[in-house]
């Protein structure tokens, strides 16, 4: 089995993650699998792409991103070292940047980041986005919140779901639940069932830490220990190193 490499809020070792300049980065990979995001939604109801529901690590500003519109937002600074400062993207933007490697096999990862606010009619508006540019095909969506894909399930029955949790045993446990997920989303230290459990299932496992702007340890994984436990595809910050 060979790997799927993800690139893990874009290539969000080198660059400011889930920034324009960490998509356009891992979109030049080839061979890359495909790229995974965050969503959220503004003050004023538009999706934009961030992952913490504060703004306070990676920008300039403070507060939650539910309390600022999306104007408010676009005026933000990140740092991206020598690179230019980069903005908040709307997830419009994004996929105006990724629509040529969209349309050439890259997938896309959603993850909807409603666990900890709740955002009225996310679902409705990233599933109208989506479909509004024909890329269902390209799409999976993922979230901790089980309620959640279940609601992207019940809207589009077609709609790849991947339910995510921090051990695959609790991912299975709300799959099973019935969320209406078909691939299993946990932290790869989280493998506590055998590779025989779930052997029919895609399994895509997440990292964590050495974020931008954190130096490379300069180890690198064993594919074939992960493979072993069952897992499919992994969400890297840094692919680059893996992928020629």
């Amino acid at each position: 089995m060979d790997m799927k490499i993800w690139a893990h809020r874009g290539c969000s070792q080198q660059y400011p993650e889930n920034t324009l300049l960490a998509f356009e980065k891992a979109a030049k990979i080839q061979g890359l699998t495909g790229i995974e995001l965050d969503i959220q939604l503004t003050k004023d109801g538009e999706i934009v792409v961030f992952h913490d529901e504060r703004i306070d690590r990676t920008t300039d500003g403070s507060g939650y991103i539910r309390d600022y519109t999306s104007a408010e937002l676009r005026r933000l600074k990140i740092d991206a070292g020598a690179e230019p400062y980069q903005r908040i993207p709307m997830m419009e933007e994004v996929l105006n940047l990724l629509a040529d490697r969209l349309s050439s096999g890259l997938k896309l990862n959603i993850e909807l980041k409603n666990s900890v606010c709740a955002y009225e009619g996310m679902e409705e508006k990233i599933l109208n986005l989506v479909h509004r540019r024909n890329l269902q095909d390209c799409v999976i969506y993922s979230s901790f919140y089980a309620g959640s894909l279940e609601k992207l399930g019940i809207l589009d029955s077609d709609a790849e779901l991947g339910i995510l949790d921090t051990r695959v045993s609790d991912c299975l446990y709300k799959l099973k639940g019935g969320c209406k997920a078909t691939a299993l989303h946990p932290f790869w230290r989280g493998m506590d069932l055998s590779a025989e459990r779930l052997s029919d299932y895609t399994v895509r496992a997440w990292f964590s830490g050495h974020l931008y702007p954190e130096k490379p340890t300069g180890t690198r994984l064993d594919f074939a220990g992960l493979e072993q436990q069952g897992i499919t595809d992994v969400f890297l910050n840094e692919p680059e190193r893996y992928i020629s």
